[in-house]
């Protein structure tokens, strides 16, 4: 590919392929996982509680959150449409899984490391949106400003929802919270890049304003 071409190009092929498998697989894991295991209630026990020490799919589960960080990963570096610094927190977020698997959650009592990697990786997949957005209106507006603002705000309202209450035992609907929350973030990092790759191959066959990227 020439260097001309290089720099027009707004989402790369591996981002889309990987925007494609982490639409299906934020929801395939747990749901393979949960019904596996006899007696586990997704409404009240978290994704995390799948990939315990304790839990019978542990490695399943494990598996699919070692999948959904990589594919974070994969979309962080192919998608130079994005401003680095919101790469940078989507790439991280992806690594932050690896720590939270790697430092699984106990059945009974909770793991401070795990805590940490998963906070970690839900306050940056809520932030990116503001980290990644572009001022130069050549760009679409789903990473403009005012999307990209509004976007984030919700998500740091959720954030912090989730957070109240999965760090409250006395709730019981910590499940359900927490699904709809990861669904809602993986799901718009994935609006995200098909929008921008529609937006590339519509501008790159003339139908546009003159193209940009890095």
């Amino acid at each position: 590919m020439s260097t001309k071409n290089m720099a027009t190009v707004w989402v790369r092929k591996p981002a889309l392929i990987g925007a494609v498998i982490g639409a299906i697989q934020c929801w395939l894991g747990w749901t393979i996982a949960g019904s596996l295991w006899v007696g586990y209630d997704p409404v009240r026990q978290t994704i995390s509680d799948l990939a315990a020490f304790e839990s019978p799919v542990r490695l399943i589960m494990s598996a699919f959150f070692v999948l959904g960080g990589t594919l974070s990963i994969i979309g962080a570096i192919y998608t130079p449409a994005l401003s680095l610094p919101g790469r940078a927190a989507i790439l991280i977020s992806g690594l932050a899984t690896y720590g939270l698997t790697w430092f699984p959650t106990p059945l009974i009592g909770y793991s401070t490391p795990h805590r940490v990697f998963a906070i970690t990786s839900f306050v940056l997949c809520s932030a990116w949106p503001l980290l990644a957005m572009r001022f130069d209106k050549r760009y679409p507006a789903i990473i403009r400003p005012a999307v990209s603002i509004s976007v984030t705000a919700f998500f740091a309202v959720f954030s912090v929802y989730f957070l109240v209450v999965w760090t409250d035992p006395t709730v019981t609907y910590v499940g359900v919270v927490e699904r709809l929350l990861a669904v809602s973030q993986t799901w718009y990092l994935v609006l995200v890049v098909v929008w921008l790759y529609v937006a590339q191959r519509r501008r790159q066959n003339g139908g546009g304003p003159e193209f940009v990227g890095e």
